[in-house]
């Protein structure tokens, strides 16, 4: 049985046919976003009514089951999590839960100026912010929005209420931000925040994606390297991380490579997804999803709400499968699967 975190694995951990042990499950809190980004979403875009999305009590009590059979992280995304309503109130109970041991959450950062400290003094450890530029113009064609100064009034905010090791996310496309790279690298530099890189993958809303658009992450480290010196490889203690991260030499902080399309990190994958209307999904690039909101509305038990978090699991192919013949692009993109 294959365990990524070094410890002894549950005796009903959430394990599927090839040994991985998943403890990594990501929530999307809504679907809704105060942004269009390219990447994720299209223009024009309906929105789940309310009802079907998941309550704060049946988000609770999934991640009570969950931590059962052996989660212990927990990842809040959307669409834009901050949209949702009294957030700081979920990641109170989520922090209080047994066994739950990090809540971490992915936001673009818009409302974050506003929210920050609640979100601090509800104990959420860790911040990953979506930061794709540092001009105004090209924020516009990526998120067909305005906003990038808000967006950097919130990294500000949440440096000022205490997070540690926050992350700076990018994605980066050919012919749209590639020239961002370093830019983006001297910021985060100059404030001691870690930035990683994300190659762009076939989950945007407008179905655009082709391998010309990708800029792979051999070609984002020689850009950095050339501007900043060499950057040496840092060792992984938790294997199933889906970073590369690289140490500057010149003692100047870190940087993270993510390169799903050109070096999967499928088979050290622990991560399981539940969608904001409560569909569990064993890979970003499922095109088979497990109704959990089904069984918590039909007021079924926590041990038939585990059975379906193991079938889910135990169906896990053995990678995302892009580069096969037999890909079949998902139907959803990610805003509705959750980033």
């Amino acid at each position: 049985m294959q365990v990524t975190d070094g410890s002894l694995p549950n005796p009903s951990a959430l394990v599927d046919r090839f040994g991985r042990v998943h403890t990594n499950l990501r929530i999307s809190v809504t679907d809704r976003c105060n942004i269009r980004c390219v990447y994720c979403m299209p223009e024009e875009v309906r929105f789940l009514p309310r009802a079907e999305i998941l309550s704060f009590e049946e988000i609770e009590r999934v991640v009570r089951i969950a931590a059962g059979l052996g989660v212990t992280k927990i990842r809040l995304t959307g669409g834009e999590p901050l949209i949702r309503a009294e957030l700081p109130e979920l990641i109170a109970r989520l922090v209080a839960i047994a066994g739950i041991r990090e809540i971490a959450l992915t936001t673009n950062g818009l409302l974050l100026a506003e929210q920050a400290r609640a979100l601090r003094e509800a104990g959420l450890h860790r911040l990953n912010i979506s930061l794709d530029t540092l001009r105004e113009d090209v924020f516009f064609q990526l998120s067909r929005r305005t906003g990038l100064n808000r967006v950097l009034a919130g990294i500000d905010a949440a440096a000022g209420a205490g997070f540690g090791r926050i992350r700076l996310n990018a994605v980066i496309i050919r012919g749209l931000n590639e020239s961002e790279i370093v830019p983006l690298v001297r910021f985060a530099r100059e404030r001691g925040f870690e930035m990683r890189f994300i190659e762009f993958m076939p989950l945007d809303g407008d179905t655009l994606w082709t391998r010309e658009h990708v800029v792979n992450g051999e070609e984002i480290r020689r850009r950095i390297e050339a501007e900043f010196g060499p950057v040496s490889p840092v060792q992984r203690n938790d294997p199933s991380q889906p970073a590369s991260d690289y140490r500057f030499l010149d003692g100047n902080g870190t940087m993270g490579l993510i390169n799903p399309v050109s070096l999967p990190f499928c088979s050290s994958c622990n991560r399981v997804r539940l969608t904001a209307e409560g569909k569990l999904r064993n890979c970003l690039f499922s095109t088979t999803e497990w109704d959990i909101r089904a069984l918590l509305r039909a007021e079924q038990s926590d041990d038939a709400v585990a059975k379906l978090m193991r079938d889910c699991v135990l169906q896990k192919k053995p990678g995302h499968g892009i580069d096969s013949p037999e890909f079949l692009r998902p139907e959803r993109a990610m805003y509705q699967i959750g980033g």
